[in-house]
């Protein structure tokens, strides 16, 4: 029986396409030169885990003098990048917390990126339970977190229904006993929580 739904927010919640943002603010060209000189995805996740937000950034950027400008942009104009909210994600959360159910995050942010994040959507305060990796030291799909997760909480793994956008990260949910549901859309999502009996096709609107 699931007795709580947890989240994923990047691509769950709110859009994380940091190539697009860039082939927008410096050319598709310069994006893809940039992405391949630079793992600016492992910049991140150095983030995720934990690291400074601004100075892990600004460190990489240095270290790449050619790319410098454009690299900041990843703290600078970070919020552009982290946007927009999926509005149909964020009913069914508010729909699932006006049944009763417990709703959790579990979501690779950093501390300071997160923090920000909360300036910006409301609906990431109104989470029952929020696991940051930022805040844990550790990233999905490492079962570590996810271990860490349900101890927090005191639930059995088969009583958490889980949703990501990375096949990863639901295969290391499923392997720990999680339900689990592999994101492309809100609308397979909320199919889903009404076929679980979470919500009613109406609720899920």
């Amino acid at each position: 029986m699931i007795e709580a739904v947890v989240f994923d927010i990047g691509n769950v919640l709110i859009e994380w396409q940091p190539e697009r943002f860039y082939d927008a603010a410096i050319g598709a060209p310069a994006r893809r030169a940039m992405f391949a000189e630079v793992d600016l995805h492992g910049m991140n996740d150095a983030v995720d885990r934990g690291g400074d937000f601004r100075e892990t950034i600004y460190a990489t950027a240095e270290r790449y003098p050619r790319w410098r400008d454009a690299i900041r942009l990843w703290y600078e104009n970070w919020i552009d990048m982290a946007s927009p909210a999926i509005p149909h994600s964020v009913r069914l959360l508010r729909a699932l917390r006006a049944r009763g159910v417990p709703v959790f995050a579990l979501t690779n942010f950093g501390i300071g990126s997160f923090a920000q994040a909360r300036t910006q959507y409301d609906f990431l305060g109104e989470f029952d339970r929020a696991w940051v990796s930022g805040q844990m030291g550790v990233i999905k799909p490492d079962p570590r977190i996810y271990e860490m997760a349900e101890a927090d909480c005191g639930l059995p793994p088969s009583a958490l229904l889980f949703a990501d956008d990375r096949a990863e990260n639901i295969a290391a949910a499923a392997a720990r006993g999680w339900q689990a549901h592999h994101f492309t859309g809100p609308e397979g999502w909320a199919a889903r929580l009404v076929a679980e009996g979470l919500l009613s096709e109406k609720e899920a609107l």
